[in-house]
Formats: C-alpha cells, structure tokens, sequence
C-alpha cells in the first residue's frame, strides 16, 4: 500500500512521465472535486469572467455565455480527466499515440507556452495580493515571494498539490461568498443587469472565454487522475472532475461579470486592490488576499507542474528514457517557475486586454488537439494502447504520425477565417457581426477530417499492454 502518511505528503513525487504501477495507485475520484473546483475558484477565474462585461456585454448574458462555455468545455475536459486512472499516464505522454513518439512535441511547444504565459499572469496578480499582505510597494517582492511559494508546492509534487487544492476550495468558498454580500451590499446589483440587451459577438466572446478556460486545462488534466487505482469507475472521474471544474469557474466568471458591470473603472484597473477594498476593514483584506495567495497558488502549481511534463515528454521523445530522475525534475521545476517570474516581472500594464487576447489564441490551437485525443482515445483505439511503445520512436505508434499532425493542422488553419482577434480578423468574422465561432469550427473540421484518416491508418493493440499486463488477466473493460 502507498505511504499517505505526513511525510510522503512532504517527500517529493517519485513519478514523472512514467507509468504509475497498480500498487502505487490510491484515493477517491471525489479528490478531482476539490481540487478542480480549488483550481478554478480563484482571481484569474474572475477576471475572464469580467472580460466579456469590459468588451461590450450585458451581465446577464455575459453569465449566461460563459455558462454555456464552461458547460461544453468542461465535457471535453473531463473527458481527458477519464484517462488517466486507466492508462496511468500523464495526458502528453498518451498523446503520443495519436501524434507520434516525437510528433507529440509539436502541439506540445505550444502548450509549454500557456503554462508559461499562465503561470506568469498568475504570477502578476498573486504578487499584488502578497505585496498587501507585506505591506510592501515594489511589485518584485511578492512576484518573487509568490514564485518561491509555487515552486516548493510544484517540487513536492502530486499529494502536496491535492492538499493545496482541498484548502482552496474550502477557502475560497468562504472567502467569494462574503466577497459576493459585500458587492450586493454597496452596489444596486439588479440595477446593472439587462441594461445592454443581447449582442451575437459579445455573447459569443462569453461563451469562447468559458469553453476556452476549460480547454486549457485538456492538456494535463489526466495528470492528476493517473494516481487513481486503474479500476476506478471512468463515470465517476468523469463526473466528479466536471463538477469541481465548471463548478468551481463558473462561480468564478460570475462574480466577475457583476464586479465588472457594478465597479468596471475601479476593478479594470486594480484587480487585487478593488477586492481587498471591497472586504472592509484592514483585517479582513488580509484575509482575503490571502484567499487570493491560496487559490492562484493551486492552479500556479498545476501551470508549473504541467508545463515541467511537456518539456520533460518533448525531451524524452529524442532520447527513448520512460524514466527521469528526482533530481532531474525538481531542476526542470524550479527552472521553469523562474522564467515564468521572469515574464511576471516584464509583463505589460495592459494587463485585461492582452489576457483576452491570449486566452483565445490558446482556444484556436488547443481544440484540434483535443478533438484529436478523444476520438482516437474512445473511438478509434477504444481505451486500447500499447503503452511500451509510447516511449519508443520505432514501436507501434512510429516517430512521427504525419496524417494526425496534418489533420491538426487544418483544425488550426480552418479557425483562422472566423477568428475575431486584435493580431487578426477573419474575412468571414464581419458577416457574422463580429462573433468569434473559430473553436467551433475547429471542432467540427477537425473530427471530419480526422476520423476517416486515423479508422484508416491507426493500429490498436487488441487490449492494453503494459508490462503488468503480461503477469495478470485483462481488465474486462473500463466501468461507465
């Protein structure tokens, strides 16, 4: 039985890219509750929520957009958590078989680039909370303090983070709940709703923001779910992941939505400070930056630990190791929180606009490939996959799958005439009333094109292989 003891919730994580064996498998799939719902109760949450307000929406429909969002992208989300108690895998190692061993490390580049760009937005407002709590007015000090923090969490590894989620979740709900009677109390809320009427573009920027926030996560979401014994109920991983993550950013995105449509000057310019300010008395802005500090600890955490697996796959993907070393990740970990305080310390003032844009330059170049994963993960090879050869370039899944790469590709390169962005505007945007719906189409052309070519190219095995497999019976089949 696994130590869960005290001292291994301190030791660092002995995994990294490697299968988790059954013996070291432990927990509950209700632990993916509380720490998507942790992960997603936090500033940066709110602050995406507010963006459709900033740019044009009536409340109402920015809520109810970013509702509709978070429904839909949460499915796919979750569906990616599914994985991971089945194959014990971190999500970008899987992806190799649908990409190829070393073909993985093309969409991989870019998902290294949100957790960087992630982690040091996130880096940017967790300092200012930290600068209030220090009372302290150079901007370095709590990037800094607030970097250390995520870096000790990230190093400790997966129980820490599980922790640090539970303590988010509990905190945060208390923290936002008095934070939401506070904003009825000073603002006539009903009074800023309804007043803007319904617009197609900006209901749809709502609805991309949400779907976008929760396909960012697709990437490493199975991250956490791999610990999970390998007969855990893919229903309830399902469930309990979808729950805690929609849960958890929708009460999020609404509050900033009504913060933006009842105080838009004052909170657009100084996030932080406008909710310490909105908490009262001095003891109880603390405390709520505090709240601040834990939450955006959790998903800051998940940003570094994400993002050291993606290096740690694409450098593997070269050299065939199925194992890294302690040491060699804690040094990937705390290189990787370094240069995203680094960016943290650079990042421009104009700090909404450029996260609008950056999010959904993310949603453009995520769908494909988690459209990709799925259908080849429950429809083509069927939960069947033949996990030695993830980790060797002349195996099953061959170096390189050019088909797979093209089709993401043309998911990619479809979006682009029905992107409606600051960098670029599709010709077809303008007859839309400038609705952005490029995540949709991404959808929806890359399952066509792909579909037919991998139900024609790929190679399943008949069940999973592994080397556990070949000392044991076959598991009859995953529990829906």
């Amino acid at each position: 039985m696994p130590d869960t003891g005290s001292g291994a919730m301190l030791s660092p994580e002995r995994r990294t890219i490697d299968v988790v064996p059954d013996h070291e498998r432990h927990g509950s799939p209700r632990s993916q509750f509380t720490l998507w719902c942790g992960a997603n109760m936090q500033i940066t949450a709110i602050v995406d929520g507010a963006l459709a307000v900033v740019f044009g929406a009536d409340a109402s429909w920015a809520i109810a957009g970013t509702l509709a969002g978070n429904l839909l992208g949460g499915v796919v989300m979750a569906l990616h958590s599914a994985q991971g108690p089945r194959l014990g895998l971190p999500q970008m190692i899987s992806s190799r078989a649908q990409f190829g061993v070393r073909g993985a490390a093309v969409p991989l580049v870019l998902v290294i680039l949100m957790y960087l760009g992630f982690a040091a937005t996130g880096t940017v407002l967790a300092g200012q909370a930290v600068n209030e709590i220090l009372r302290v007015h150079d901007r370095a000090v709590g990037i800094v303090v607030f970097g250390a923090l995520t870096a000790v969490v990230a190093v400790t590894g997966y129980r820490l983070i599980h922790l640090v989620g539970r303590i988010a979740s509990i905190i945060g709900v208390l923290g936002f709940t008095y934070l939401a009677v506070r904003l009825f109390i000073r603002y006539d809320v009903p009074h800023h709703l309804g007043g803007h009427g319904f617009g197609a573009a900006t209901f749809l920027l709502a609805v991309s923001l949400g779907a976008s926030w929760q396909l960012t996560f697709g990437p490493y979401v199975a991250d956490y779910s791999r610990y999970l014994p390998r007969d855990t109920s893919a229903r309830a991983t399902f469930w309990w992941t979808y729950a805690g993550s929609v849960l958890g950013s929708q009460w999020s995105m609404t509050f900033g939505a009504l913060l933006a449509a009842c105080a838009a000057p004052a909170f657009t310019r100084d996030q932080v400070g406008f909710l310490g300010d909105l908490a009262g008395p001095a003891v109880l802005a603390v405390a709520i930056y505090l709240v601040i500090v834990v939450g955006k600890l959790t998903i800051n955490v998940l940003n570094a630990y994400g993002g050291v697996m993606c290096i740690l796959t694409t450098v593997t993907a070269f050299d065939r190791r199925s194992h890294i070393s302690r040491a060699t990740r804690i040094a990937f970990a705390l290189a990787f929180t370094a240069v995203s305080v680094l960016i943290a310390l650079a990042a421009s003032a104009d700090f909404l606009d450029n996260f609008k844009n950056f999010v959904l330059v993310l949603l453009m170049v995520f769908t494909p490939w988690s459209t990709i994963n799925l259908i080849d993960y429950y429809l083509i090879s069927r939960e069947r996959f033949d996990i030695p050869a993830l980790y060797d370039p002349a195996g099953r899944y061959e170096a390189w799958n050019v088909p797979a790469l093209a089709c993401y590709a043309l998911g990619i390169a479809a979006q682009l005439p029905f992107s409606a962005q600051r960098l670029y505007t599709g010709p077809l945007t303008a007859a839309l009333g400038g609705a952005d719906i490029s995540w949709l189409v991404g959808i929806l052309v890359t399952a066509a094109v792909y579909y037919p070519v991998a139900a024609r190219t790929a190679r399943p095995p008949e069940r999973t292989i592994t080397l556990e497999s070949l000392s044991r019976p076959p598991l009859s089949g995953t529990r829906w």
